[in-house]
């Protein structure tokens, strides 16, 4: 098992976090807190709009509490008018995303 790393970034008018290790129902709140977090400084930005960019190339594992948390996330994001979106997917996520119809508004 490899515990979830989190790592978060601000440059030109992104928030970026990388998301590493697994993903699942033990680790989701961590990731939920730290997003909800940068969507709230994302909101607070001044005269600019911000961001979130949640970069999973070296994410190894994730379950349907971790897809639940993505959604969340976006739902926010989607109600705040923050851009969201999910970069560096590997295939087995890309894939999974498409099976269950959030490719296109995740990525």
């Amino acid at each position: 098992m490899e515990p979830l790393q989190l790592s978060t970034t601000r440059h030109n008018g992104s928030l970026t976090v990388s998301v590493s290790g697994e993903l699942d129902i033990a680790t989701t709140e961590r990731l939920r807190a730290h997003l909800l977090d940068l969507l709230q400084e994302a909101a607070r930005a001044p005269h600019k709009q911000v961001a979130l960019v949640i970069e999973v190339s070296r994410l190894t594992f994730i379950d349907a509490a971790g897809l639940g948390i993505l959604v969340c996330a976006r739902n926010h994001a989607r109600a705040q008018q923050t851009p969201l979106r999910l970069t560096g997917v590997p295939p087995a996520l890309r894939r999974l995303l498409r099976i269950t119809g959030l490719e296109a508004p995740l990525t």
